[in-house]
């Protein structure tokens, strides 16, 4: 939480909902600064703290940003299996459903978009189709 007036940034049900809050890229703040669109959450019928989500491009660069630190190298620097490992987790968690999503992947995997289509095409079972003979 931001600010020292934060008096319940200490409270364990804070402590315990932080690591969740920073796994997906969200903020959390003090009930009384929530806005309409935050979620208050409450403990034993008082609010304690309120989290302000992510927008959804955001929270996919840090995703991705997450899975890089977890690699420990650049994602562009990791074999082909892995990157398709990270395709279909990301697919599950519906990266591609994000406007440039496709493209944000692709850069970050330090591929072309055909291929992150084509490693998303081979986990469905399909082969993209090719023009040509």
């Amino acid at each position: 939480m931001t600010g020292p007036a934060d008096a319940d940034a200490d409270h364990p049900f804070v402590s315990a909902v932080r690591p969740l809050v920073d796994a997906m890229g969200g903020e959390l703040i003090a009930p009384d600064r929530a806005r309409d669109d935050d979620v208050v959450l409450s403990w034993e019928g008082r609010e304690v703290v309120a989290v302000r989500l992510p927008d959804i491009s955001a929270s996919l660069d840090h995703i991705l940003a997450d899975l890089q630190r977890r690699h420990g190298v650049p994602l562009s620097a990791l074999d082909r299996k892995t990157k398709q490992g990270i395709v279909r987790a990301l697919e599950q968690r519906g990266a591609f459903t994000v406007r440039h999503g496709v493209e944000t992947v692709a850069s970050a995997l330090g591929v072309s978009r055909f291929t992150v289509y084509n490693y998303l095409n081979r986990e469905k079972g399909t082969e993209p189709e090719r023009s040509g003979p």
